[in-house]
């Protein structure tokens, strides 16, 4: 990608170094919990956010509830810079696609962490992964994820990193779209396989909303380098839940996906990436939200 020099979003906060606010547990869960549900979760391959909201770990919150702050700004550090870039272009994109679909684009703020995190949805750690707070607007990354996509699961590159922030944008889009409070809703009256569903089709949404963004990125800023879509799409395939699962645990349990396989994955970044339009984004079709 070319985005050195590119101009930077004001809307990142580091919390680096910090650590969590509250460090005691998440909601109502301590510790031992938390580890418990990271357990079933390695297991299950169920999503750990979905599981503590299950248990009453995830509360609803007003943004106000997360006190824990951070420098506010762009990062100095090459890969801290790195993210404000992606993040201020996927602003640029969705300042500018969002009117269209009838709404105004707000920002989210980026928070970079280290090892755990307060957010308005509770507590969380590392190791559930770079996630999106409906309650505070906010995205949440620790970079050593990267570190785990690259060498661990075989996906490098920094447009693979940059479908990472966007992935995690577009679930603020949807949140700004509503899609996500009627999808939460349906999934409290539905069953678990009927809930993890629903769930792939946020996820899948999601992939294709980042392949939106790129499509821009690079048909109206230049920002795309030869092989730069290529590095998303096997990013997209390597964090599968039928790849995760057969890495894992040695067999695959599709109905226990919440994120989708990795052809589907792959198949709705590509589908973003290509059209440019967030309405061919549709994962829902024929699913009365």
């Amino acid at each position: 990608m070319r985005w050195e020099g590119q101009q930077d979003s004001q809307n990142v906060e580091d919390r680096r170094g910090m650590g969590p606010a509250r460090i005691g547990g998440v909601g109502g869960l301590g510790l031992g919990g938390i580890v418990l549900v990271l357990a079933v979760s390695y297991f299950t391959g169920t999503n750990p956010l979905a599981l503590l909201e299950m248990l009453g770990g995830i509360q609803n919150m007003s943004p106000e509830s997360s006190q824990e702050t951070g420098p506010t700004g762009p990062p100095s550090d090459e890969l801290g810079k790195f993210a404000s870039v992606v993040l201020a272009d996927t602003e640029r994109t969705w300042g500018q696609l969002l009117p269209a679909l009838g709404r105004s684009y707000e920002d989210p703020r980026l928070v970079l962490f280290t090892g755990a995190v307060q957010s308005a949805c509770g507590t969380a750690s590392s190791a559930v992964g770079p996630f999106y707070c409906p309650g505070d607007r906010k995205v949440y990354l620790d970079l050593s994820f990267f570190n785990e996509l690259s060498q661990r699961l075989g996906a490098p590159g920094d447009f693979a990193q940059a479908y990472v922030i966007a992935h995690e944008v577009g679930h603020h889009v949807q949140n700004l779209l509503g899609t996500a409070e009627r999808v939460t809703r349906l999934q409290r009256q539905a069953s678990e396989t009927e809930g993890n569903a629903l769930s792939v089709r946020m996820e899948l949404q999601a992939d294709c909303f980042a392949g939106v963004w790129g499509h821009h990125a690079n048909r109206e800023r230049n920002l795309i380098e030869p092989g730069d879509f290529e590095e998303g799409l096997r990013a997209a395939g390597a964090i599968g839940d039928d790849q995760l699962q057969r890495t894992s645990h040695g067999h695959v349990r599709p109905e226990s996906w919440t994120h989708g396989s990795s052809e589907q994955r792959m198949t709705w970044l590509r589908r973003g990436l290509e059209s440019g339009d967030p309405r061919a984004c549709d994962t829902f079709a024929g699913k009365n939200l």
